[in-house]
């Protein structure tokens, strides 16, 4: 395979995500994703060997970056006794790579689309998050950077939800930084909330 440029590489990722109807996040869908990554890049399909590397290569913690002000959020959220999970349109690598990442502890309850047969926004993916955390949805406050997906699918199973637009400026409801959290929470414990 000759060298492609990584910009091509993003490019076409980009497009080819941009284009999907829907995706279950099982290994074939990816398969067939990365195809349409490389479509024209390469004369042929990307191989099965060549796949497989690749999805094992995004299973590895040092292929992923955490920001900045998560790992002192979690902290911080945890520090206040607060129950914390993730709900992540996501495969079955995602708790392998969590605990890699040395995250996973922070959560008591870690719910994947895959495990639930329920990408978000279906609220079926929220009440499983609200099950196992045993609160009541409108306790519960979700944050995620899609508007259709995290804040209008969240909010469609009864959870409040803000969202996470770090290349953006904040309007109400939005959060530019986890690190925003220590503030919000202290408004709402000041106003009994």
């Amino acid at each position: 395979m000759r060298d492609i440029p990584v910009d091509s590489l993003n490019h076409q990722f980009a497009s080819a995500w941009k284009n999907l109807n829907a995706f279950n996040y099982t290994r074939l869908e990816w398969h067939s994703l990365v195809n349409q990554t490389f479509l024209g890049l390469t004369e042929s399909a990307v191989s099965n060997n060549l796949f497989s590397e690749l999805y094992d290569r995004f299973a590895q913690a040092d292929a992923w970056r955490i920001f900045d002000d998560v790992v002192p959020a979690l902290e911080f959220l945890n520090s206040r006794g607060l129950k914390l999970g993730i709900i992540s349109n996501w495969d079955e690598r995602l708790r392998p790579l969590l605990r890699h990442l040395n995250l996973d502890h922070f959560f008591q309850a870690i719910v994947a689309s895959c495990e639930v047969g329920q990408c978000k926004p279906s609220p079926a993916i929220f009440n499983r998050a609200s099950e196992l955390l045993v609160s009541s949805p409108t306790s519960m406050l979700h944050i995620g950077d899609n508007p259709d997906l995290d804040v209008d699918g969240a909010r469609g199973a009864g959870f409040h939800a803000l969202l996470l637009a770090r290349e953006q400026s904040a309007t109400p409801g939005e959060l530019n930084s986890l690190g925003q959290l220590h503030d919000l929470f202290t408004q709402s414990l000041e106003m009994g909330y």
